[in-house]
């Protein structure tokens, strides 16, 4: 059974790591929390500090496939008009004779 750890506690472990540069080791036996996981944070904190210092917005796996999702949904909405647009068209481009 995994224990959860809150992201209060999270943000402390990372900046022990990149802050204070206390080894990942070390503060993942004094926390009790696997080294693994640590790494995982600091890795992730890393790259969010990187990509602001870049002018890059970081976007996590989650976020991306919302954004994919919410792209995808826009783009079936769009091609619904046109095909009504289409239609539209070619109701009122006929010749009345």
């Amino acid at each position: 059974m995994t224990k959860r750890i809150d992201d209060k506690l999270k943000q402390h472990l990372i900046k022990l790591v990149v802050i204070d540069g206390k080894k990942q080791i070390e503060v993942s036996r004094e926390m009790d929390v696997p080294v693994s996981t640590l790494r995982r944070w600091v890795s992730e904190h890393r790259k969010e500090l990187e990509a602001e210092l870049n002018g890059v917005e970081y976007v996590t796996p989650a976020e991306r496939l919302k954004q994919q999702r919410a792209l995808e949904k826009e783009i079936q909405e769009l091609k619904e008009e046109n095909e009504i647009l289409k239609k539209a068209m070619h109701i009122f481009s006929k010749n009345p004779q």
